[in-house]
């Protein structure tokens, strides 16, 4: 199915209908977001090194949160 063939068919739907989609449009963004979270912040993640870094200055008592 194109892009364009989902666009008609949301189109037609109907305002109930819309607002169903748009819950589970919502709900399917928010597990991508965690799936790339927790891809980022795997130990071979892009994140990595910098979550290293941080758990070091904890460790050493050296880490102090932003406001």
């Amino acid at each position: 199915m194109s892009l364009a063939e989902i666009e008609k068919a949301v189109s037609e739907l109907t305002p109930a209908e819309l607002t169903k989609l748009a819950g589970y449009i919502a709900r399917q963004d928010k597990l991508a977001w965690d799936d790339q979270l927790k891809e980022d912040f795997s130990p071979d993640g892009k994140h990595a090194d910098a979550l290293s870094k941080i758990d070091a200055e904890i460790d050493a008592g050296k880490f102090t949160s932003t406001p």
